[in-house]
């Protein structure tokens, strides 16, 4: 179990410290938003990709509370694995935030104003969550685990251009985020309303992988 939290630890706060950080130094060596944009998706499709290739085997690379929740619903972990997992992931997801506005000589936590409000929004996050989850249910029902990091790193990095809310899709991510005033930043209101969509994207996502799979069950 300490491996599995220690790899669960590890590549969420890589994933945050990334996430934050890649978007502090697009700001620092561009002004354009396109730009910045590019820089900060790049760098998400690219240690999305190391994380759940390398630590896959290891603690299943949920780094996601949903995935999580999915996968104890799905009676394939424990409530006590479920549980620790969670916890695991929004301490490491925080942390990496942290270290992230430190390596940039910011505050360790400093509130976001970055505001992501309204119905469009939402239903961006709705659909980039959605897609997420079908996609992992549909290559474990399809038995394609090997292919689960370069098709979770072109999802997430495809949703970042083509939703409005830029594929947050992570509980854990969605609350460390805001505590960096910058370019990834969520300000803490719009924080619970995006974790609801997450969890209604979620929930279309697995029913949508189970409606359209040969067999009846998304094993």
């Amino acid at each position: 179990m300490l491996k599995k939290l220690t790899g669960e630890f590890i590549g969420t706060f890589l994933l945050l410290a990334m996430i934050v950080g890649s978007g502090i130094m697009a700001t620092n060596i561009s002004s354009d938003v396109g730009v910045q944009l590019m820089i900060n998706v790049f760098s998400i499709i690219s240690l999305l990709f190391v994380i759940i290739l390398i630590f896959g085997p290891i603690s299943g690379a949920h780094f996601n509370p949903i995935v999580t929740i999915s996968e104890l619903f799905l009676k394939r972990i424990d409530g006590l694995t479920a549980g620790l997992y969670i916890v695991t992931q929004f301490l490491a997801a925080t942390a990496g935030t942290m270290v992230a506005n430190y390596m940039f000589n910011k505050p360790l936590i400093f509130s976001s104003h970055h505001n992501r409000d309204g119905f469009p929004i939402l239903l961006g996050e709705v659909i980039a969550t959605g897609g997420l989850m079908a996609i992992i249910a549909l290559l474990r029902k399809q038995n394609k685990p090997g292919l689960t990091p370069i098709a979770i790193a072109a999802w997430i990095g495809s949703a970042c251009f083509f939703t409005s809310s830029t594929s947050f899709a992570n509980p854990a991510v969605t609350f460390a985020r805001a505590w960096s005033d910058t370019f990834t930043g969520i300000a803490p209101h719009s924080v619970l309303p995006f974790i609801g969509a997450q969890i209604v994207g979620a929930v279309m996502g697995l029913l949508f992988a189970k409606g359209i799979s040969v067999n009846e069950e998304v094993a």
